[in-house]
């Protein structure tokens, strides 16, 4: 096992490994923290980064792979900011662009990794030559796939588990066929909404909130929009490569390579 540490640290780029110690001893501070103040649901979350933390090297031994310096780093500052700046420390609430621009870096990130996957075949296997478009559309759908099912995970944990991983929002105007008196399908709309309040079912006033309160679809719509623009900057850049390799030698930084 030493043996076996010794070599990954020996082939690890130093550049990724300070990164990765750094982060690894911020998080085991904030575990230690949240342990002493009774936050036990922010210590797995921090336990969870800890164990992500290790997704990089673990698809690299695995599939024989080597991630670029950048992207590693890129990746693992992702898994600090958003579980440990934005879920712990509350980020997403303290500024506003905060989770939309984790999301553009993870499109991009992302479609790198799906981009990838093909550009690895595409090079090794003779009789396959596809062109740099589809290359790059695959990067691209690849990214908007996991884009999707990581907004499938947070209405999951929301719905499942009581959490709010799908931020809300205040609105001041609603449209819906819901509340049409008639019920054929017609579009019911409130503008200039000032406050609403919120009753129980004895008749209790619960909580009165400024405007309207969205419950989340305004954020992760807004998630899949920047992860498109993230994905879809990558995925120009990357059939720019594939045509220029020269020219564009920029995008080696963020294409994985086989070993």
């Amino acid at each position: 096992m030493k043996k076996k540490i010794k070599k990954a640290f020996k082939e690890a780029d130093k550049k990724t490994i300070v990164v990765y110690f750094v982060l690894r001893i911020l998080v085991i501070l904030c575990l230690v923290r949240e342990l002493i103040n009774g936050n036990y649901e922010n210590a797995l979350i921090c336990i969870l980064a800890l164990i992500l933390f290790l997704v990089p090297s673990f698809l690299e031994r695995t599939l024989k792979i080597e991630f670029p310096t950048t992207l590693e780093i890129i990746i693992l500052m992702f898994i600090f900011s958003a579980e440990i700046l934005g879920e712990i420390n509350n980020f997403y609430g303290k500024f506003e662009l905060f989770d939309d621009i984790l999301h553009t870096i993870n499109g991009f990130a992302c479609a790198s990794i799906g981009f990838s996957l093909v550009y690895i075949l595409n090079g090794n296997i003779e009789s396959l030559k596809l062109s740099p478009f589809f290359v790059s559309l695959v990067g691209f759908c690849f990214s908007m796939t996991i884009g999707v099912c990581w907004e499938f995970l947070e209405n999951s944990i929301d719905t499942k588990l009581g959490f709010d991983m799908q931020k809300d929002e205040y609105v001041e105007e609603i449209r819906t066929v819901t509340l049409d008196p008639e019920q054929n399908n017609k579009v019911f709309e409130i503008k200039g909404i000032d406050h609403t309040i919120l009753y129980d079912k004895d008749g209790n006033e619960i909580v009165r909130m400024n405007n309207y309160l969205d419950i989340g679809l305004n954020d992760t719509m807004v998630d899949l929009k920047v992860n498109f623009i993230g994905a879809l900057l990558f995925s120009i850049y990357g059939y720019l490569y594939m045509k220029n390799n020269k020219k564009f030698k920029l995008a080696e930084q963020f294409i994985t390579k086989k070993v």
